[in-house]
């Protein structure tokens, strides 16, 4: 799988490094494990619901998600957002 970080989802993980460096090395555990194998069972991946049905959230830790887009037939991950369950919902 390759992931692409546009112009916006970069911004957002900068403000969120700078916030959170302790998981930076956590961070890039999970965008290895999303590359090679998105529904391994430590990422609890899942598709959401309602008014963010298209997208899929997988766990960087208990309290922070990464939201993605998955387009399958490119085997591609778009990443869109990083935060709290609040902030990204």
């Amino acid at each position: 799988m390759k992931l692409i970080k546009d112009e916006n989802y970069q911004r957002k993980e900068r403000k969120f490094f700078k916030k959170h460096v302790h998981l930076i090395d956590k961070y890039s555990e999970v965008l290895t494990k999303l590359k090679t194998n998105p529904f391994d069972p430590s990422l609890k991946t899942h598709k959401l619901k309602g008014e963010l049905k298209e997208f899929y959230s997988c766990s960087l830790t208990h309290d922070y998600r990464i939201i993605c887009i998955f387009l399958i037939q490119d085997e591609t991950i778009v990443l869109v957002d990083i935060g709290s369950h609040n902030e990204v919902y």
